[in-house]
């Protein structure tokens, strides 16, 4: 038997993400594709802000229009050269996946950030509501100390606001987010988009603002072929324009309401190629 039940993947790609995101979900809403009515979502970094958001139940144009207004309360932050280049050089160094994400996270461990306190109130004012969503929602993370690549859902007994921190501690940017006395870091680290979490499903929407991968496995495209060659699948990532509107620094809060109105607007541009995979008629 077929299986047509539907996920979204919403990846990583901080704030302009969760804005693009959400701009684009609501564009495509408007166009009569409801990305809402997936029976999994799967959210990595800025991406389980905006699935958290989404299985809320608060209706898509309440959350567009929320990124549109000032973003206060948000923390800008930059992610320098610098690091990008060491969290390079220490994925690539020797040993499997879980090794190189050690490493990660225990650069992450060593760097002095804002206090995770202070970094807990911004991941709460983010939410519209605190509690887990009844209907499947996956936040993916990695333990910064083992390296372990780690899923929260419902039933994992963690507090959502502390899930969705975890999955969006940027490492060296963000402090480590503390659950049950361990220690946790973006679910970036393994992969920003995580889509082979969808096994089973045949039918794959990913909303993606970043799918580089320093290693094949965290790329999307090697993801879904693991999936299995029946599966409908769409990956959506920005284009140029869109591109230009988030402008250079995904976590600076000043770029927030640009880049939900340019994914509403590509929406537009990729309407059929979505409705296709979600087993929707094209127009």
């Amino acid at each position: 038997m077929k299986d047509d039940r539907r996920a979204l993947v919403l990846a990583g790609g901080g704030i302009t993400g969760i804005a693009w995101e959400l701009g684009m979900i609501a564009g495509l809403a408007e166009l009569g594709v409801d990305l809402s009515g997936a029976d999994l979502v799967i959210g990595t970094s800025a991406g389980s802000v905006a699935g958290a958001q989404l299985r809320s139940g608060t209706p898509i144009e309440r959350l567009y229009a929320g990124q549109l207004e000032a973003a206060e309360g948000e923390l800008s932050a930059t992610l320098p050269k610098a690091s990008l280049l060491r969290w390079a050089l220490l994925g690539l160094a020797p040993g499997n996946e879980e090794k190189a994400r050690q490493r990660i996270g225990r650069a992450a461990l060593a760097k002095k950030t804002v206090p995770e306190s202070d970094r807990r109130e911004v991941i709460e004012s983010r939410l519209t509501d605190r509690s887990w969503p009844r209907r499947p929602f996956k936040v993916t993370a990695v333990d910064a100390s083992s390296g372990e690549f780690v899923v929260f859902d419902n039933e994992s007994g963690v507090p959502l606001v502390d899930a969705v921190g975890a999955s969006c501690a940027v490492p060296m940017v963000w402090p480590p987010v503390t659950i049950r006395g361990r220690r946790y870091i973006d679910g970036g680290v393994r992969s920003s988009v995580n889509a082979d979490l969808a096994q089973g499903y045949g039918r794959v929407v990913v909303l993606a603002p970043f799918t580089a991968s320093l290693r094949r496995s965290g790329r999307v495209g090697p993801q879904l072929e693991r999936l299995g060659p029946h599966v409908h699948t769409a990956v959506v990532t920005p284009d140029a324009n869109t591109r230009r509107a988030m402008g250079s620094n995904a976590l600076d809060p000043a770029f927030r309401s640009d880049a939900a109105k340019a994914g509403r607007s590509q929406a537009r541009l990729v309407r059929d190629t979505v409705a296709v995979a979600w087993g929707e008629p094209p127009h």
